[in-house]
């Protein structure tokens, strides 16, 4: 291991890349990582990075978002085989028809989806601004794509009308009620910091609904020191290593995404190496998945 991480530190300044990771990724990822984030906060970083190559350690639709947001930057996704099954259950094509369906509905779709269905899309938004983002429409009835637990949550946070898409992150979507209910018998002490994507059953005994990045933050603002944590199970490394002396409990043994543990140190030699797996975007569709990404943070500067 401590040969490929000599060779990637060498590639890195050879190519003047910058590494970007995900806060589920491997723990050896998240060593080597120059940033650890979301995938939008870190498509952001990319685009106010100096670097000629990103290197995008996530899932294929947070690659493609960092193309969108820095079309002269080179991005690399290290391994093809990162692809998200959420963003893969909606489609352009599913997304017009729904939109057919409901010709005065606006669609909000997740930055967990492919540059081609949020450039069928009117505003992005992620699981930290979703509830801004829905009530910031114009629009009184909301398409909402993919996830159909997130749109359940901001229906829960709004008068809109929500039409949720059937998708679900199925990792998520596999932390049952009776999960949280073993947890917290089992840890009385511990707050219960849940991520959004959850089903509505598991985010009604949450202390606390956040976003990975919110959960990083919370954790390290709070006195208390003990949490039952619903989300991917990478993040608790992080939250491990940020935050000595505080325990983390994750809410089930099996919290696992396999998209997110595929990549590899000798994927991102390879990447660096051999120029793959290059991410690009055609201009047209990136032209109009901008205009949704730029429409949500436009929420964030207004708000």
């Amino acid at each position: 291991m401590n040969v490929l991480i000599e060779q990637i530190n060498t590639l890195r300044k050879e190519r003047d890349a910058v590494i970007l990771c995900h806060n589920y990724q491997r723990r050896e990822m998240q060593d080597i990582a120059d940033y650890l984030g979301d995938s939008l906060g870190l498509s952001q970083k990319a685009s106010e990075l100096d670097a000629e190559v990103i290197v995008f350690c996530g899932v294929d639709f947070m690659a493609e978002s960092a193309a969108i947001l820095c079309p002269e930057k080179t991005v690399l996704l290290p391994q093809l085989c990162a692809q998200c099954p959420m963003a893969a259950m909606i489609t352009p094509d599913k997304l017009r028809s729904l939109k057919a369906k409901h010709p005065d509905a606006a669609v909000v779709c997740y930055v967990n989806t492919s540059a081609s269905v949020k450039a069928e899309s009117d505003i992005c938004c992620t699981s930290s601004n979703v509830i801004n983002v829905v009530n910031s429409v114009d629009s009184d009835e909301i398409i909402f794509v993919p996830d159909k637990n997130l749109a359940l949550y901001a229906a829960a946070h709004s008068d809109k009308t929500i039409i949720p898409f059937d998708g679900y992150c199925p990792t998520h979507h596999q932390i049952l009620e009776s999960d949280m209910l073993l947890a917290k018998e089992k840890y009385p002490e511990a707050e219960v910091l849940v991520h959004p994507e959850c089903r509505p059953e598991v985010i009604a005994l949450a202390d606390h609904v956040f976003s990975t990045d919110g959960m990083v933050k919370y954790v390290k603002s709070t006195v208390c020191d003990e949490f039952i944590v619903a989300t991917e199970n990478g993040l608790v490394y992080r939250l491990n290593r940020e935050n000595p002396g505080k325990i983390f409990y994750l809410a089930s043994s099996n919290i696992v995404c396999p998209a997110m543990k595929m990549i590899s140190l000798q994927d991102i030699v390879d990447a660096l190496e051999k120029n793959q797996y290059v991410v690009s975007v055609p201009e047209e569709i990136r032209v109009r998945a901008k205009k949704a990404l730029d429409a949500m943070i436009n929420v964030g500067r207004n708000g």
